[in-house]
């Protein structure tokens, strides 16, 4: 099979999953709205790389469990995800690579702290909590990191209300409250982890736009490796095209951190039986002061 073969294959397979199965009339709240809700886990689609190969130096390409900073799960934990059609997360660019970084981008991936990165190796010298990504001290995964598909725990909950819809992922126990009443964002001086999202109805899609973000988290798996900085605008689609189909995608938007805008697309397949446990962590867990104390009494030797 030629390499054009394979382009033009992933091109028409992640089309047909955004399409609506023939004869399928998306359901209604009862106050008129399209209905999303139920839990929609990214299980099956666990192991799609994020972009096609070649992966690029200091990426993470491949959804599923990374070596972690020594608080990470042994391997056999984590999900497998089924055989899929679709070649990578990413579907635009249509070769389905992230677009280069910026001259400024690049600056700045310069002095992020290598230890943020999975591929550290368990790295350090960890002098302190900065010294751990987001994700490592409980604090969040980040708007994206929240809804890629990685390792385990992948549960996704949509719940609706007259004006508002509220999406809670299991890990690491996000819940994003967004209203649809078209009210601003709140001012540009207010930045926070999951920024400040407002929805809207295209026709069946909602449309979720977040902005004031901050740059602590990144784009890529659990919010890490794909750094951005906080003129990130993030717009979020959820399309429902069967009775057990929901089509995400989200466009990442970041002049100062990418040479253009990109998109991530994939299927959630509903599942009533799963369960959205708690995900018991947290910030200053023992994971966090054991990294550090075994740092000092590593330096003490």
């Amino acid at each position: 099979m030629t390499k054009h073969v394979v382009f033009v294959f992933a091109v028409v397979a992640v089309a047909s999953l955004a399409a609506q199965e023939a004869g399928y009339t998306v359901p209604r709240t009862p106050w008129g709205d399209p209905d999303l809700q139920g839990v929609w886990p990214g299980t099956a689609m666990m192991g799609v790389p994020m972009e096609r190969p070649p992966i690029s130096p200091g990426v993470l390409g491949r959804g599923g469990p990374g070596p972690g900073l020594g608080i990470g799960p042994p391997g056999h934990w984590g999900e497998r995800g089924t055989p899929q059609k679709q070649a990578a997360l990413v579907v635009d660019p249509p070769d389905g690579r992230i677009p280069p970084m910026s001259e400024e981008g690049r600056r700045r991936l310069a002095v992020v702290p290598k230890t943020w990165y999975y591929d550290n190796n368990g790295g350090g010298p960890f002098a302190a909590p900065s010294d751990l990504s987001a994700y490592d001290r409980c604090i969040t995964r980040g708007v994206v990191g929240s809804m890629l598909p990685v390792g385990y725990n992948a549960g996704n909950e949509i719940v609706q209300g007259p004006g508002v819809v509220a999406l809670r992922n299991e890990m690491i126990h996000e819940t994003r409250v967004v209203t649809l009443d078209g009210r601003a964002h709140v001012s540009p001086a207010l930045h926070q982890y999951m920024g400040d999202t407002r929805g809207r109805w295209e026709g069946e899609t909602l449309v979720l736009d977040t902005v004031n973000l901050t740059d602590r988290t990144g784009v890529g798996a659990n919010g890490r490796a794909l750094f951005h900085s906080a003129a990130l605008r993030l717009v979020e689609r959820f399309t429902r095209t069967g009775p057990g189909t929901l089509h995400y995608s989200v466009t990442i938007d970041d002049p100062q951190t990418w040479t253009r805008a990109w998109t991530m697309s994939f299927p959630l397949q509903r599942d009533d039986s799963y369960g959205m446990f708690e995900y018991a962590c947290h910030e200053g867990n023992y994971g966090l002061r054991n990294i550090l104390s075994a740092s000092r009494a590593d330096e003490r030797r």
